[in-house]
């Protein structure tokens, strides 16, 4: 007999230390950790790349979640972003059979739990700070980031397990 399934992270109420305005963050986040978990912790190395239809892969979503978790949170901080990140942003998508379902779900979840950290010591004061992006310094605010963050993982959560089903289904075939 199958275990229930948990309710969702928000509903398992507040995730200790993170501020009442940025919950909701904190649950998306680690919502979609969950679910890519989930969806992708038996995969073989085989369907990672694969791009049925040509979509993204699986692989390239996980690599850009991470890469965008580091990037916005950066950003959030008031920093630039350093020479490594940008070398990691160039990689992103690039087919890479040595990267197994593993190394990429250790740095989600790596990420995930240093943003995570990073929204503890988020004072709310702050929330409306200007901050910049990119070269340009496209102006947005630290709340601004950090909900973008979160928005944009689960986009891209929703868009890798539509993906998964499909390579595994015709795996299957």
């Amino acid at each position: 007999m199958q275990a229930p399934p948990k309710p969702e992270v928000w509903q398992r109420g507040t995730v200790a230390g993170v501020p009442a305005l940025l919950q909701p963050v904190a649950h998306a986040l680690l919502q979609a950790e969950e679910e890519i978990t989930g969806a992708v912790k038996n995969m073989p190395a085989s369907l990672l790349w694969l791009q049925p239809a040509g979509v993204a892969s699986i692989a390239f979503h996980i690599q850009h979640i991470t890469g965008v978790l580091d990037r916005l949170f950066t950003y959030a901080k008031g920093e630039l972003l350093s020479e490594e990140q940008l070398h990691y942003l160039s990689l992103e998508g690039k087919r890479n059979e040595a990267i197994t379902a593993e190394i990429l779900l250790t740095n989600l979840r790596e990420q995930v739990e240093q943003a995570i950290e990073q929204l503890r010591r988020t004072n709310e004061s702050i929330l409306t700070d200007k901050r910049g992006i990119g070269r340009k310094q496209i102006p947005t605010t630290v709340i601004g980031l950090v909900f973008h963050a979160a928005e944009h993982t689960t986009r891209h959560t929703g868009q890798l397990l539509v993906t998964a089903k499909v390579v595994e289904n015709s795996s299957k075939l």
